[in-house]
């Protein structure tokens, strides 16, 4: 007999998305380079389905140096150029440029506040914030907290950093843990 698991319905039956939500979706995150890593996905991501990154994870870490902010922030033109006639990424000149304007941010936030997790985790005094949604339209696009980190992060020349995409990062990175309360994952992360 197959015991039924319960997720969140989101992810569908799509097996990069199953496994993305089963092992990293909600789980907290304090390590700097996967914080940086997901703020770049969640910037490109912005009017796009999160599937397409996914599906496109590898060519963003093959293109983008594994997601090194100290390669990242010192690009050249000619990398820039080079990254918009890649095709396996997302070729959007303004959000290609602003995953270097982005990671020149990430280092003085890094700088500020000695690292990019203590500014973060700093907004939810380093517990991530549990809430108890019983269905998909339970869950906001943004929130009073998504808004305030945005105007910050915009206020310190991120770009790209508007509410709705930094609710996305907060639920990725598990500052905020929006599984359903039936999902497996709700009581796990």
């Amino acid at each position: 007999m197959t015991k039924i698991i319960n997720r969140c319905p989101w992810c569908g039956t799509d097996p990069l998305y199953v496994e993305y939500h089963d092992k990293e979706w909600g789980v907290p995150v304090y390590d700097d380079a996967t914080l940086f890593e997901f703020l770049i996905l969640e910037s490109f991501q912005a009017g796009l389905s999160w599937i397409t990154i996914l599906r496109k994870r590898e060519n963003f870490r093959k293109a983008f140096d594994d997601f090194d902010y100290k390669k990242i922030a010192l690009y050249p033109d000619s990398k820039i150029q080079e990254l918009l006639q890649n095709e396996g990424i997302i070729r959007n000149k303004l959000k290609v440029r602003a995953a270097v304007t982005n990671a020149q941010a990430f280092m003085e936030v890094q700088k500020e506040f000695g690292s990019f997790s203590e500014y973060i985790w700093g907004f939810v005094d380093g517990k991530p914030i549990k809430n108890n949604l019983k269905s998909l339209q339970d869950a906001p696009a943004t929130t009073a907290l998504s808004d305030t980190i945005s105007k910050d992060l915009k206020k310190r020349g991120f770009k790209f950093m508007g509410s709705t995409v930094i609710y996305a990062h907060l639920q990725a990175t598990g500052v905020v843990n929006d599984h359903l309360v039936d999902c497996f994952r709700h009581n796990e992360v």
